[in-house]
């Protein structure tokens, strides 16, 4: 049997498989690698190994009774493996759930804990006239008229877990089992769609077979409700649908949504949940019993034998590209996998990835566009708040302060968004200049928690904050610039009897909380909303009026020419926010740089103004799409490896006018966790010139004479060169 072992080394491996073993491709096997036990996917029988058969090691067991991977998975694992060029073993066990690439079969949920009414409507409602919670909770599985997830109900009641266990007690409702991980939704009505949305799903159902598809569409303008409707026409013909979303952040409302429109079985795949539910999910799905697979990033390769379409949300999210092991993008992989199947791929986003606009510009992709809002509200004018020679507090300019006022008075929401957590990026000293440093990366610590706390946000160190300066003894230390947490505590200062709520990855980490605080939020219980990214797409508020950005200068000024892309991105998702019912919103950005073009293209003509000007940029330089890149990194504990290796690495490369190596280059963080890292970028006029260099170079590179002191990858279409 060939098998392909979780390892970093080209290629797969011949082992002896037992005759009364249930061998089959796509099926796991418990093996001996060297001294390891490790767990391989059988890809192919009865080959001819490529040793002599005396010397074949034999397998431990077989761990599967069926193949976990169908044909067409393994197929794009190899297209996978060879586009990445990663090592196919690794390839393959990035597809599997953590659960599976264990061979112990325990830690495998295939149960899935649910709720169901066992009496009447009526009767108990004398009984819970005091508990409106517990009462409202009975009222809606009394609805469902069957078991409802424990998921779905926590999604829907966030704070439902007590009552739960209350309406057990009294013998009202009774916990059951699910089979599969499985939640079932609810039959519901499609909305009514406005001339734009008819006009654009005509266009989306008209195309037959592989038929990429740009939903380009301002936020608000009802591109959920598209996906809905073709989810539908799939479902109606028995198919399954695969909905990928960036991350878990806009995974609540969006799976609230689907159970409330389809009473069929859905699987949800992210990192929140546990590893046996996700292995269990991804199980049922293989199987044919999930109609619907919701997921992040790695859910792209979840084995669907009835595929029939799948949509990429917000297409455009950095958080797609996997940034260490298989530096695949889903949304890429997402693409090849509907061209194999023959099936429609949507990719839908109020600021598409120029190079998805590019592809749709090229007519590779259809490209289907929704100008207006679908309530008809209009989108908020952008307008700048010049911050130079202004102070500020927590981050806040007075005149932003003047302007959140208004709309607080009025009952309506605000949100402030700024794309940094921890009170404030550095702690500094104010007589020196000294900045507290990561012993560990070429970074200042983030101060946390008042500046009383230090966390390196690059390798997770952590440790009090000093008491004087470590260079002058001085005790006057400041915290430089402003993070979530400062800015939340300067709005406490200036509106004490507003509820204010911080959204970002510490505020979050409490499993439940983001559902809870998104629920406030939709519900107007929180007037005042400070967070990340994790609040800048997919949410909708009704009654936002008011959006503060208060950074976009970063992205202005980067070593990374995608920068003014992702800042343009956000500016225009965090804006998007605002006004979208009844009442007019209004946006304003906090800039040193406010004549800046680009950022003036932006205000004035939008993002599709803003595309075409960095399109023609990105042509007049040859940088994606009009170019093709691949990044190889290499570490090393001393400085010197890392250089020498990239060195030997682009002497390998025949430069020419349409194929070129820059570097090697210190990244632009040169230390990170107590290592020095170098970076060689390959540029190519055409990817057909750049992929032969990458397969010798996967050949090649571990012969180098340095390649055994450093830690290298190959990093191709990259998103992120710092």
């Amino acid at each position: 049997m060939r098998i392909a072992v979780p390892v970093p080394l080209p290629g797969l491996f011949d082992y002896l498989v037992p005759g009364d073993a249930p061998a089959a491709v796509g099926v796991r096997v418990l093996l001996r690698f060297g001294r390891r036990p490790l767990v391989g996917v059988i890809t192919a029988c009865d080959v001819s190994p490529a040793i002599e058969r005396s010397r074949l090691r034999p397998i431990e067991r077989c761990l599967d009774e069926s193949p976990l991977f169908d044909e067409p998975s393994l197929r794009l694992l190899r297209w996978t493996a060879r586009y990445y060029h990663h090592p196919i073993g690794e390839t393959i066990a990035t597809a599997l759930p953590a659960a599976l690439r264990r061979a112990d079969k325990a830690n495998i949920d295939t149960r899935h804990r649910g709720w169901q009414a066992i009496t009447t409507a009526d009767a108990p409602a004398t009984d819970l006239a005091r508990a409106p919670r517990q009462r409202e909770i009975y009222a809606a599985l009394v609805e469902a008229g069957q078991a409802v997830a424990h998921g779905t109900l926590l999604a829907r009641f966030p704070t439902a877990t007590r009552p739960l266990t209350a309406l057990a007690e009294r013998g009202l409702i009774e916990a059951v089992d699910l089979p599969g991980g499985l939640e079932y939704g609810q039959a519901g009505t499609p909305l009514t769609l406005t001339d734009d949305q008819s006009r654009a799903l005509a266009e989306l159902r008209a195309a037959k077979g592989f038929a990429p598809a740009l939903v380009e569409g301002v936020t608000g303008s009802g591109k959920t409700e598209l996906y809905l409707q073709r989810m539908a026409d799939a479902l109606d013909a028995g198919q399954q649908c695969l909905f990928l979303a960036p991350e878990i952040g806009l995974t609540p409302q969006l799976i609230a949504r689907i159970r409330a429109r389809f009473a069929v079985a859905i699987g949800v795949l992210h990192s929140a949940r546990s590893d046996g539910e996700r292995a269990a999910v991804w199980r049922a799905a293989a199987q044919g019993e999930a109609d619907i697979v919701i997921g992040t990033r790695s859910a792209i390769f979840t084995p669907m034998p009835r595929l029939g379409l799948i949509i990429i949300d917000e297409e455009h999210d950095g958080s797609y590209k996997q940034g260490d092991g298989l530096r695949y993008h889903a949304r890429d992989v997402a693409t090849k996998r509907a061209h194999d199947a023959g099936i429609p791929v949507i990719l839908g986003s109020a600021t598409p990835a120029l190079e998805t606009l590019h592809n749709a510009r090229q007519a590779r992709f259809a490209h289907v566009r929704l100008a207006r809002r679908a309530t008809g509200a209009a989108l908020p004018r952008i307008k700048v708040i010049d911050i130079r020679s202004r102070p500020l507090d927590g981050g806040l300019s007075q005149p932003l302060i003047e302007r959140i006022r208004p709309h607080l008075e009025a009952g309506n929401q605000v949100m402030i968004f700024i794309n940094r957590r921890g009170f404030s990026p550095a702690l500094a000293c104010h007589d020196c200049g000294w900045i507290a440093p990561c012993e560990r990366c070429d970074a200042p610590m983030t101060a946390h928690a008042g500046a009383t706390r230090l966390i390196c946000h690059h390798c997770g160190a952590a440790h009090g904050a000093p008491a004087a300066c470590e260079a002058c003894g001085s005790q006057t230390l400041v915290a430089l610039g402003a993070g979530t947490q400062r800015v939340a505590g300067a709005l406490r200062s200036h509106f004490p009897d507003v509820a204010i709520a911080r959204f970002d990855r510490d505020a979050m980490a409490r499993k439940g909380r983001l559902e809870a605080q998104l629920a406030d939020a939709a519900a107007g219980t929180t007037q005042l909303l400070v967070g990340t990214q994790m609040l800048a797409k997919g949410h909708d508020f009704a009654r936002l009026t008011c959006v503060g950005v208060l950074d976009v200068d970063g992205g202005l000024f980067s070593a990374d020419f995608r920068a003014t892309e992702h800042m343009a991105q956000i500016v225009t998702q965090v804006a998007g926010r605002a006004g979208r019912a009844e009442r007019p919103g209004e946006v304003w950005l906090q800039t040193r740089n406010p004549e800046h073009p680009l950022l003036q293209r932006l205000l004035t003509q939008g993002y599709d103004g803003f595309a075409e000007a960095a399109l023609a940029e990105r042509e007049s330089t040859a940088l994606p799409p009009y170019g093709h890149l691949a990044l190889l990194r290499a570490e090393a504990l001393d400085n010197e490896p890392p250089h020498e290796f990239l060195a030997a690495a682009a002497r390998l490369v025949p430069q020419g006018e349409a194929l070129a190596c820059w570097g090697p280059v210190p990244a632009p963080m040169a230390r990170r966790a107590g290592r020095f890292r170098a970076q060689l970028l390959i540029h190519a006029a055409r990817r057909a010139l750049l992929h032969p260099v990458l397969d010798h170079w996967q050949q090649a590179l571990p012969e180098l004479p340095n390649a055994r002191l450093v830690r290298w990858s190959i990093d191709v279409d990259p998103q992120d060169l710092l």
